[in-house]
């Protein structure tokens, strides 16, 4: 037996350290953001679902009646489709040319970001004698990926005439829909707006109109069009502060571990690598069992908390690969005490804060080797 295979045994009990997903809580969102919006939403999937896990989280919000998904990159879109989920994926990132073939042979929506993409999807749907369905990506002012909003009119007149190619929807993405300055995003919208208002003559039908991201959704109205694409907010994560309270959401991840080890340092001894804490006192400090290789950033060293006993507390010293150091105080806590990384008494807004990132950078980092474990009606369900 090798290592990989010893180590990739499961234990009989599952390590301290795991994720739990509440199902009903991204139903909930799901429902809300709907409500909210008054149009479609397409569930946003990638980076494993931000963390919540893309299979069952697919599977489940199919069920529920979403209409449609959004991803990053097509091998995320051939793992839902390899589960059986049905419901109309759209892969936002840029089309890499000879993965083409995999799109249509596997009923997988395409961005047509420029006039060549465009019509390379269309002689290659012409040779494998299938339609292919594509979104218009327009760029008004991210400057990543799409046509430039004043030089849209190409793409239309090359989309009208890719006649193996069914034009699904049109879409931009906007940069700073999370500030509360929204003077960029409705120069963007105004944009888009101009851009594609030749489109349905030109094609003699207007596409699905996609303009909104999460903090779009939530507090811009203008941008609603036809759908809304809903990536931190399906899961529970604010956008932003000033958006609080326009939408009723629940967080549907929480991050915990354990208490694994407890000693009593005295006062002049440093902590963790780099000796970059040390301490004045007699201080009670606890071990958890989780580290950056699990996606707990390095950049909480000696600026995280945690909550032991519904109290909060200061991880002390760097982060390692595996553990952390948490001071106590001269309070108590034993081997075995629950530890809440992101959770009730810990949002991930203050985890994000706390390592001067956004909330997706820490739900998204969350490594494959934490455990995930899902719930629904407030029974465990099998992943």
């Amino acid at each position: 037996m090798d290592l990989l295979t010893a180590t990739s045994l499961p234990a009989s009990q599952p390590r301290p350290t795991h994720v739990k997903v509440d199902l009903d809580a991204i139903t909930h969102n799901y429902n809300a953001l709907q409500l909210h919006s008054g149009v479609k939403v397409m569930a946003v999937l990638k980076a494993n679902a931000y963390g919540h896990g893309i299979g069952v989280v697919a599977r489940h919000l199919e069920a529920a009646g979403a209409s449609a998904f959004g991803v990053a990159y097509l091998e995320e879109a051939l793992l839902v489709r390899a589960l059986g989920v049905k419901t109309p994926i759209l892969v936002f990132g840029g089309v890499v040319t000879p993965q083409i073939p995999d799109f249509l042979r596997h009923d997988i929506q395409l961005a047509a970001s420029s006039v060549e993409k465009l019509e390379h999807i269309n002689r290659v749907a012409a040779e494998l004698g299938v339609r292919a369905k594509v979104h218009l990506k327009i760029d008004t002012g991210m400057e990543r990926i799409g046509t430039h909003y004043y030089n849209c009119g190409p793409l239309f007149d090359a989309a009208k005439h890719c006649t193996e190619c069914d034009v699904e929807g049109v879409y931009t993405h906007l940069a700073n829909a999370d500030s509360e300055d929204l003077a960029h995003t409705h120069v963007q919208l105004e944009r888009f707006n101009t851009c594609v208002s030749a489109l349905a003559d030109t094609l003699g039908f207007m596409p699905v109109r996609h303009v909104a991201n999460s903090a779009a959704t939530i507090g811009l109205y203008a941008a609603h069009c036809d759908m809304v694409r809903s990536g931190q907010a399906l899961y529970g994560a604010l956008p932003a502060p000033h958006l609080a309270g326009r939408v009723p959401l629940k967080a549907a991840l929480e991050w915990q571990s354990s208490v694994v080890f407890f000693k009593v340092v005295k006062p002049g001894h440093p902590v963790s690598y780099g000796s970059t804490w040390e301490t004045e006192r007699n201080t009670r400090v606890v071990t958890v069992p989780v580290g950056y290789a699990d996606g707990y950033p390095r950049r909480l060293s000696n600026q995280g908390e945690v909550v032991i006993r519904g109290k909060r507390y200061p991880v002390i010293g760097r982060v390692c690969m595996d553990q952390i150091m948490v001071d106590i105080g001269d309070d108590e806590a034993w081997n075995g005490d629950p530890v809440t990384l992101v959770g009730p008494g810990l949002p991930v807004s203050d985890v994000a804060r706390l390592a001067d990132t956004i909330a997706h950078d820490i739900l998204c980092g969350i490594s494959a080797r934490v455990p995930r474990f899902y719930h629904r009606s407030g029974q465990p369900v099998q992943p």
